[in-house]
């Protein structure tokens, strides 16, 4: 297994990373909110996970060690691949998780794309035990929908764009945000970037 990958950040895509590993450039499926933290010709390490399929070799890259063993326990329940694992990590933190599972709270799970109502309750009842308690303390009040424009602006900066195009990125998508119920950033990223792309 891989266990993580650490070099320079020599390119970043909207759902994933290029990182220099002694010459040779790793693609790496990552999170918005892990492709927030990179920045092209900077250094990193990223905790992964190899998916290995008959057709494919597939590294998912995690900001910690915590978020890709939620990952590979998320991938224990029936139906959830690596793809909707990465889904659920990137609506929620893997104490968001950890915390929506021990509640039994539908609502987080089925804000996850991919995931209806009887597909939440079956997830409930099997990663019930698999997940473990939360480890931080609740955050009383906060939605899963606050920050996504931090969360979105941020991204956007780590993909090269100007302060100036991310703003205006953000706030062409934010009626299309502001209709959802619980906003997916991941959603709102490919929409943005789409915006951005006309404008060029």
């Amino acid at each position: 297994m891989i266990a993580f990958v650490s070099g320079t950040v020599a390119a970043l895509a909207p759902d994933a990373a290029v990182i220099e590993v002694g010459g040779v450039g790793m693609a790496v499926q990552c999170t918005p909110d892990t492709l927030s933290t990179l920045r092209v010709g900077q250094p990193a390490r990223l905790a992964t996970s190899l998916v290995v399929r008959e057709d494919s070799l597939t590294l998912y890259g995690f900001a910690d060690d915590d978020e890709r063993q939620v990952f590979v326990l998320l991938q224990t329940a029936s139906g959830v691949g690596p793809r909707l694992a990465q889904a659920m990590l990137a609506v929620h933190r893997p104490d968001a998780l950890r915390r929506a599972v021990a509640t039994g709270d539908e609502k987080a799970l089925i804000a996850v794309p991919g995931i209806g109502k009887r597909g939440a309750q079956k997830l409930l009842l099997e990663l019930k035990d698999r997940l473990g308690e939360p480890i931080g303390a609740p955050v009383v009040g906060a939605p899963v929908t606050q920050g996504w424009r931090d969360q979105l602006h941020a991204a956007l900066i780590g993909l090269g764009y100007a302060t100036r195009e991310a703003d205006e990125a953000v706030a062409a998508v934010a009626p299309q945000a502001e209709a959802a119920e619980a906003p997916q950033v991941g959603q709102l990223l490919r929409a943005a970037l789409q915006t951005l792309n006309r404008a060029r």
